[in-house]
């Protein structure tokens, strides 16, 4: 076993070794521009592009005409929400009203709050204390101008999942557009937007073993088609709701994550929630104090965020210099004032401010998992022992 051990899956995974040799062909000899028409360079690039396409969709139940391709799930986050509320504002709509939870990921919040800048009205709504939705206070706030409701699939900081089924229920039952970041989710747990009722969904190729740099926006073609209004003006390319050149290699790596997920997704689940539980008996058993941020029923598997009594989680982190563990979101580890999806729930306190978040996922090992809780129980009885009284 070699340190430092990687336990930050939720921040990026590794590139799964045979995404990477599907790759590596469209950085050398395959390198053609898949908008290049003219000629079999294109022409190969543009076949890998529509195969990983076909990939993609497949894992969600829907149709390859559906997938647009981006730089990552921040952009198909902005391009969901603001693209459908510009759409709605462009067909006459006025100040449309956009819903959305305080526990999402910035870069929904972010666009929510760019929204309500430019004359939107914006409801964001508390979760419950398990990090999950109250369905009743959904359906209470969506009003005659609501143009969409965006809801995360699983949380990225707690691991919560929502009842997606029943929230895409409520949208198409009040004619509401239903947008679900699925970064966490997709290809760890079994999606599929016809079920689910999902209109647009944002996917991301490095939470699920593929590269940095490359994600995906499902858009709903029919049952009822979507209008997204693009956001970025160019060539047209991804029918007119992207524009730019496409990142071929890493569009190819998205696609064989994706196929890989699809035969290994129910054999990743049981290993790896196998191992998160063994962690969280592990710590539950040697150290008191111990809280649980979330549901452990609608969970991810490879999710343990918790808090630990009379510890501060920096002092815990520069304590473990051996794992790679995070406070929270990557995307929010410069910041201070602690996590926003953990106050959302009601976390207060030292609690907040002593939360450490293990993700563990496709090739952790049941060595590298006893190792790093015993390495936790004894930063965190040094530190008790350390604490002024």
């Amino acid at each position: 076993m070699h340190t430092p051990i990687y336990l930050d899956y939720h921040a990026t995974t590794p590139v799964d070794p045979r995404v990477l040799d599907a790759m590596l062909p469209y950085f050398g000899p395959q390198f053609g521009n898949a908008a290049s028409g003219t000629h079999s360079f294109g022409w190969q690039a543009e076949g890998a592009v529509e195969l990983a396409r076909r990939r993609v969709a497949a894992l969600m139940g829907a149709s390859a005409g559906e997938i647009v391709f981006t730089s990552g799930a921040t952009e198909s986050d902005n391009l969901a929400v603001k693209g459908v509320v510009g759409a709605a504002c462009e067909a006459g709509h006025g100040a449309p009203h956009f819903i959305t939870m305080a526990s999402e990921h910035k870069a929904v919040l972010d666009s929510a709050h760019t929204l309500e800048k430019a004359g939107c009205r914006v409801t964001v709504l508390r979760p419950r204390a398990d990090g999950l939705i109250d369905l009743d206070q959904l359906r209470e706030a969506i009003a005659a101008d609501t143009v969409l409701v965006s809801v995360m699939y699983a949380n990225n900081e707690i691991g919560t999942i929502q009842p997606v089924r029943e929230i895409g229920a409520i949208c198409r039952e009040k004619n509401v557009r239903f947008h679900c970041d699925a970064v966490q989710a997709f290809g760890k747990v079994p999606v599929n937007v016809e079920a689910d009722g999902i209109d647009l969904m944002s996917v991301s190729a490095h939470k699920m073993y593929g590269p940095k740099g490359v994600g995906a926006l499902y858009v709903r073609r029919k049952n009822p088609r979507v209008a997204v209004a693009a956001q970025m003006d160019g060539g047209g390319h991804e029918s007119g709701m992207r524009s730019g050149t496409l990142n071929v290699p890493g569009i190819v790596g998205l696609g064989v994550a994706c196929e890989v997920a699809a035969r290994e997704m129910a054999e990743d689940h049981a290993r790896v929630s196998g191992l998160r539980d063994r962690l969280k008996a592990r710590l539950e058993a040697e150290l008191d104090g111990v809280r649980v941020h979330g549901t452990m029923e609608h969970r991810l598997a490879g999710n343990l965020n918790c808090s630990f009594a009379d510890v501060e989680g920096d002092a815990l982190l520069v304590g473990l210099p051996e794992l790679a563990v995070s406070a929270g979101s990557a995307c929010n580890s410069h910041g201070g004032g602690g996590s926003h999806v953990l106050r959302a729930i009601g976390v207060e306190g030292e609690w907040l401010h002593s939360s450490v978040r293990f993700g563990l996922g496709r090739f952790t090992t049941g060595e590298e998992v006893d190792y790093a809780a015993g390495r936790v129980v004894e930063v965190v009885r040094q530190l008790r022992a350390a604490r002024p009284v």
